[in-house]
């Protein structure tokens, strides 16, 4: 919104430049979303506590000492993070791009789903929420749009193509199919971190890690200079996500103030859901869905442990795991919570520098 209120005095008032510089709208957005994070943080969660009483429903198949810890903790703080973002990247975003409507909707609508699955738990007091087959379903129709929607925002032949990490050359027309498989990225992402999601702290950063890593790919590849000197792709326009990037890394250092161990407050389906998808429609956007797979690693890594444990157990009888997703496992080998969050964390940025590097090799 200021950029487009304070662009067009650029010319007689230098000082008004600096809203040109996405780097500048960039850091606004942190500043923004971090502040706004902290300063209704308390309030929100008093307020979660208050409505919710009990406080997040804890599954009683899951690690025993949960039912203890964790037990009286409100739920729902996505709405913290939610909140953060819009007001960071409606503030400080380019409100004609596109791109950045279409994320932010992303966002928003997976957080609604979210957000229903949550207030049926506290309401219910239950683990299970809305119906797994209609969260898909609801799921599925907003990535849908989503990725028809990015199809007509990007110029052809980009539009619906597949790139592929390291070779500099390798561009997969896939016409039609390429909009399932944007949505297939951006409801894998989304569940893959709503999965991560289990231990204080654990999701928050992780995603940070992501959206600051796709901040910089978002800048590089809206930047034709960058774009042809990396050897990467030029999407015009995407450049203005690294806003958006912005807004998410704040709002999640300000939500994670009150989610580090012992947590005040969970994220819910409200944030892990919206979060995860953000950060599929962003690398369907910048044409690095592949690279999403290498620098959310981790989330996949959580996913996969859950995919084979199921299928192991239906076909053996037997579990490959203690428990799953994977941070439960260690936890029943033993090790302490802050152990598992900090390791995982350490393997997060091991990811992230492992997909950024593909952005050189070419």
């Amino acid at each position: 919104m200021l950029y487009n209120l304070l662009h067009p005095f650029a010319g007689s008032l230098s000082l008004l430049n600096l809203f040109r510089y996405l780097t500048f709208r960039t850091g606004g957005a942190v500043m923004t979303s971090l502040l706004v994070s902290f300063l209704l943080g308390p309030g929100v969660i008093g307020w979660l506590r208050v409505k919710q009483g009990r406080g997040q429903p804890i599954r009683s198949d899951g690690p025993q000492g949960h039912l203890v810890t964790k037990k009286g903790t409100p739920t729902m703080g996505g709405f913290l993070i939610l909140l953060g973002i819009s007001i960071g990247t409606l503030l400080w975003a380019d409100l004609s791009n596109g791109y950045v409507w279409v994320v932010l909707l992303v966002t928003l609508g997976f957080g609604l789903i979210g957000f229903a699955d949550d207030f049926l738990k506290v309401t219910k007091y239950n683990v299970k929420g809305v119906p797994g087959k209609l969260k898909l379903v609801l799921e599925i129709a907003i990535a849908l749009l989503a990725a028809i929607w990015i199809t007509h925002l990007t110029r052809a032949p980009l539009s619906t193509s597949l790139t592929v990490p390291f070779f500099k050359d390798v561009l997969l027309n896939l016409g039609w199919m390429f909009v399932p498989l944007a949505a297939f990225v951006i409801v894998g992402a989304s569940n893959a971190v709503n999965l991560t999601d289990g231990l204080d702290g654990l999701a928050i950063v992780p995603v940070m890690i992501a959206a600051a890593s796709f901040a910089l790919i978002a800048y590089l590849v809206g930047n034709v200079v960058f774009a042809s000197y990396l050897q990467i792709h030029f999407v015009a326009g995407a450049g203005e996500l690294s806003v958006f990037c912005g807004a998410l890394v704040g709002a999640g250092l300000g939500f994670l103030w009150f989610n580090a161990p012992p947590a005040m407050v969970f994220m819910g389906d409200t944030g892990s859901l919206a979060i995860g998808g953000a950060l599929g429609a962003i690398s369907v956007v910048t044409k690095h869905e592949l690279v999403l797979a290498i620098i959310g690693g981790l989330f996949v890594l959580e996913t996969v442990s859950v995919i084979v444990q199921v299928v192991s157990f239906k076909l053996t009888g037997r579990r490959v795991f203690r428990m799953a997703p994977l941070h439960h496992h260690f936890e029943q080998k033993g090790w302490a919570e802050p152990t598992i969050v900090i390791r995982f964390w350490i393997i997060a940025v091991i990811l992230a520098l492992a997909g950024l590097s593909t952005l050189k090799l070419r």
